[in-house]
């Protein structure tokens, strides 16, 4: 891949990964089979697993999710296949600051560099984000993806996998909403004009494994992530009952699920997006794909009413979802000296009663 080991990637002492980590009482793995049913105790239950694991885990696993195993061979073999052609060729497809989509290899988290390549796509061809991330702005930027030529069935493979994924993804939001006690389809008009995107990651073998991370310690920014992931492992949770880290054990063609931001802030901290990151090994490479599944930018982002009362106030102020984003990724292009907007900026001071 061309990646040289250097200073860049140097964790500070204290976000090392240590050398074993336990797969030991890890995150709640959930039959989605009721699903099809749609009502029933199966279902009821369903709904109440999935409640039960977003607030104790804010993670969890799915099986019987519905979508083909044959999807998930094709797409990962067009990740393996686009990641092993020489560089200068996927440099063709390079994002920059102009357009966040396309391939990348100099990615930052908490101002230190991943050890990783990515490619990015937009489900909808396109993605419409505010100009800038100043308060208030209304001009617009549209970015288009930027399709490799080679492996030739790559952007058609993409696109069927987007689909499905998609799917999967409004019917994890309706399980989430009526685990909250709203409507199965409250959240689902946020999605309309969605700014969902996907991403391909390939984190190869690495000289200094103890030293560095394929992602830094972070928390999702959106909605709600979507992760197929292969067999070689690596993405670590933090516990929230003690604060240590738990490494995901690959299931065969399952996806791992975790609530992001806003769902914290819609459900007023009911539920918690909890940190992550991906430790990397010296042996394996290893492929995960993230769908990361977003509202529209011009989305407000407030605490529900329905989940707010005098006893509960909102604990957020209202923010705008697409400065958001936009702020959060130009930080993914350069050390900007200081913390990246977190939704914990949003806070608001509650007066202690």
């Amino acid at each position: 891949m061309g990646l040289e080991f250097d200073d860049a990637f140097i964790q500070a002492e204290e976000h090392r990964p240590k050398p074993y980590i336990s797969e030991a009482g890890g995150i709640p793995v959930i039959d989605l089979s009721p699903i099809i049913a749609g009502e029933g105790e199966a279902f009821s239950d369903l709904v109440a697993e999935v409640g039960s694991a977003c607030k104790n885990w804010g993670f969890f696993q799915v099986i019987n999710h519905g979508i083909d195993g044959k999807v998930l061979e094709r797409i990962h073999a067009a990740a393996r296949e686009f990641f092993a052609l020489p560089l200068e060729e996927k440099r063709r497809v390079r994002r920059g600051e102009d357009n966040p989509l396309g391939y990348y290899d100099a990615e930052n988290t908490k101002n230190v560099r991943d050890w990783k390549e990515v490619f990015d796509f937009v489900t909808n061809e396109s993605a419409e984000l505010p100009a800038t991330e100043e308060p208030g702005e209304k001009r617009t930027d549209v970015f288009w993806n930027q399709w490799p030529e080679y492996p030739p069935e790559f952007r058609d493979v993409c696109k069927e996998y987007s689909k499905e994924v998609e799917k999967l993804a409004y019917k994890l939001v309706e399980l989430i909403s009526l685990s909250l006690g709203l409507p199965a389809k409250r959240l689902s008009s946020f999605f309309k004009d969605d700014m969902n995107f996907i991403r391909l990651n390939h984190y190869p073998p690495c000289p200094e494994p103890q030293l560095a991370l394929g992602v830094g310690r972070h928390k999702d920014g959106g909605a709600l992530t979507v992760l197929f992931q292969d067999d070689v492992g690596g993405l670590d949770v933090r516990r929230k009952n003690d604060g240590e880290w738990v490494r995901v054990k690959p299931i065969h063609n399952s996806f791992i699920i975790n609530v992001g931001d806003i769902f914290q802030v819609w459900s007023n901290d009911t539920y918690e997006s909890v940190e992550h990151r991906v430790s990397v090994n010296s042996e394996r490479e290893r492929f995960s794909i993230p769908f990361f599944f977003n509202p529209a930018h011009y989305t407000n982002v407030k605490p529900l009413e329905e989940l707010t009362s005098e006893e509960n106030p909102a604990r957020y102020e209202e923010y705008n979802w697409g400065q958001f984003f936009k702020a959060r990724k130009n930080s993914n292009f350069k050390k900007l000296g200081k913390e990246n907007v977190q939704i914990y900026h949003f806070k608001k001071a509650l007066l202690a009663n």
